[in-house]
């Protein structure tokens, strides 16, 4: 059987800086291409490039970190189909798998077994008319929705989402295992942010890109 493939934008060790997984130490693999254009997006570096790597060598690569929590990102890793054989594998040999997707692609024939944090994407991404609604029916409880919110419009359309699809119940009932609020790096007021989420009393996890705190903003391979 030919070796399967996937392109790879990096694979690095660093403090996971987003999610209920925050502040552990993770190997990411970030895999090329993405179809989304968001405006503030922080990884355009990946959308073209890298190094086409089998899964052999991706898996032993990420087996020579050593570290036992495994992210695949991107981009949009989704569109590899080889990503989710590669989920798969992870799994097979112990790994906790997450999964960070933009909510576009469907998310229905990843393992079970993965954590998968979804974003559904606000307004001010310019991307919102991408959000494959259908996803909302494939979530569990070992699963995320994340909302990064570049502005007040950005944050009453979550707030909207939230309640009108039953979000906050899918988490008070455990049926899901967190939603997340992020500010955009440099465009929302973090302090503003936070207040509304008290204000309206969200069941929301307010988070800051740990990673960005630690080594700054746009810095690939942390």
């Amino acid at each position: 059987m030919a070796p399967e493939f996937l392109r790879v934008s990096e694979i690095f060790h660093s403090v996971q800086g987003e999610s209920t997984w925050a502040g552990l130490p993770c190997t990411f693999v970030r895999l090329t291409g993405c179809p989304l254009r968001c405006t503030w997006c922080d990884t355009e570096y990946a959308f073209h490039g890298g190094e086409k790597m089998s899964l052999d060598d991706i898996v032993a690569r990420v087996a020579e970190i050593g570290t036992n929590l495994v992210e695949l990102t991107g981009g949009e890793p989704l569109i590899h189909r080889n990503a989710f054989v590669l989920a798969t594998r992870l799994l097979d040999l112990g790994y906790t798998v997450l999964v960070e997707t933009s909510g576009a692609i469907d998310i229905a024939p990843l393992d079970l077994r993965t954590h998968r944090i979804m974003d559904l994407k606000c307004p001010g991404s310019g991307e919102s008319a991408r959000n494959l609604w259908s996803n909302l029916d494939h979530l569990t409880e070992r699963d995320e929705i994340k909302f990064v919110v570049a502005g007040r419009e950005d944050y009453e359309w979550a707030r909207a989402v939230i309640r009108e699809r039953g979000l906050d119940r899918m988490v008070t009932e455990g049926r899901l295992r967190a939603l997340l609020l992020s500010p955009v790096w440099e465009s929302m007021d973090f302090q503003q942010l936070a207040e509304w989420v008290l204000e309206d009393r969200l069941p929301v996890r307010y988070q800051i890109q740990l990673h960005k705190i630690v080594w700054g903003a746009n810095v690939p391979g942390v």
